[in-house]
């Protein structure tokens, strides 16, 4: 009874089926990729598919923290896209036009939190519905960042702003560490502190909240300055990684993959609990399929299909409906066998 009671415990929980289907991708390339798990040294540095993950996942992880917080108190945030552009052409345009380093990053950073206090004045302030106020920057802000850049892709060749995207730490890209200091910075934020119990406390009733006496329109506005922090950062990556920017395609439909990352990892749309581990595990499981998908030689035409076949599996198998539906028609399968058994004999 004990082991029964341990393994549903193990099956409701949220982590579980992300990790399962990250550990199910990682067992396919061991059998049909080779060179998969190869991992090479170069003057110290780390090289490999798997380091490639990491590094080419960043941006989407920090995104996804980011979009964690936001839909835990029952919101939604479709800018971040948009975010990553402005961020990322503001950077790189204050840079071409010789601003130092410093200033220049600060200014993409805080063009990030500048977005985020929008966002949270429309709907902490306000009470526009989140889909629409944050619909409003998605629109605009690509519109900015072209502005910025005057229509062109901006090159640069600042060194200490390559560094970020590509430089090396550890041994490591200096992203990946970047990604890991805010989670655990994130992850201390919310369960060290009253402010994620809050916050979870919004997700399952606002009014309720605000009864309870807590300051449920601050908390909305701070978790949507955070996520436009989180996507300025990941333009700058992004921006970083390529040595320049463009206002089209930088962060282009991101927002989806954060979205389903936070899904897949056991947070609910309808807000309430979240898991920022379970969002890290999500956002390696989406860039570990791309990066499987592509290096397989799948057709680009055919990519998003696979993706999205793949990430159905995944989302039907963590909902318990659906796995209690499965387990009931086994049952009936094996009922119906055994009735057949018996009239055969």
């Amino acid at each position: 009874m004990r082991l029964q009671t341990m393994y549903r415990r193990i099956l409701r929980s949220k982590i579980v089926w992300p990790l399962m289907g990250l550990a199910l991708i990682m067992l396919f390339n061991l059998f049909f990729n080779t060179g998969f798990f190869e991992i090479q040294i170069h003057n110290g540095h780390l090289f490999g598919l798997l380091i490639d993950i990491l590094n080419r996942g960043t941006p989407l992880i920090i995104i996804s923290l980011g979009m964690t917080l936001v839909i835990a108190k029952g919101g939604i945030d479709i800018s971040v896209g948009s975010v990553v552009a402005i961020s990322a052409c503001l950077s790189a345009y204050l840079l071409q036009q010789h601003v130092p380093f410093w200033a220049a990053l600060a200014a993409g950073l805080a063009a990030g939190v500048i977005c985020g206090c929008w966002n949270g004045m429309l709907v902490a302030k306000m009470g526009i519905q989140p889909m629409v106020a944050t619909l409003i920057l998605m629109t605009v802000g690509r519109g900015i960042a072209m502005l910025i850049t005057g229509g062109q892709i901006i090159t640069i060749s600042n060194v200490s702003y390559k560094y970020i995207g590509s430089g090396f730490l550890f041994g490591i890209q200096f992203a990946i560490i970047l990604a890991l200091v805010l989670f655990i910075l994130l992850f201390l934020l919310m369960r060290r502190t009253a402010l994620g119990l809050f916050l979870e406390a919004i997700g399952v009733n606002r009014v309720s909240s605000a009864f309870a006496g807590i300051r449920s329109r601050r908390i909305m506005f701070f978790v949507y300055v955070i996520s436009g922090f989180c996507a300025a950062l990941s333009g700058i990556i992004i921006s970083s990684n390529i040595t320049g920017a463009d206002a089209n395609y930088a962060g282009l439909w991101i927002e989806l993959d954060a979205i389903l990352a936070v899904v897949i990892g056991g947070t609910s749309m309808q807000g309430g609990r979240f898991y920022l581990g379970g969002t890290l595990v999500g956002a390696l499981f989406i860039q570990s399929l791309q990066t499987t998908i592509y290096t397989l030689g799948v057709k680009p035409e055919s990519v998003m299909v696979v993706k999205a076949i793949v990430v159905i599996l995944v989302s039907l198998l963590q909902s318990e409906q659906f796995r209690s539906k499965l387990i009931h028609w086994h049952k009936k399968a094996n009922v119906r066998e055994a009735h057949t058994r018996e009239a055969s004999i």
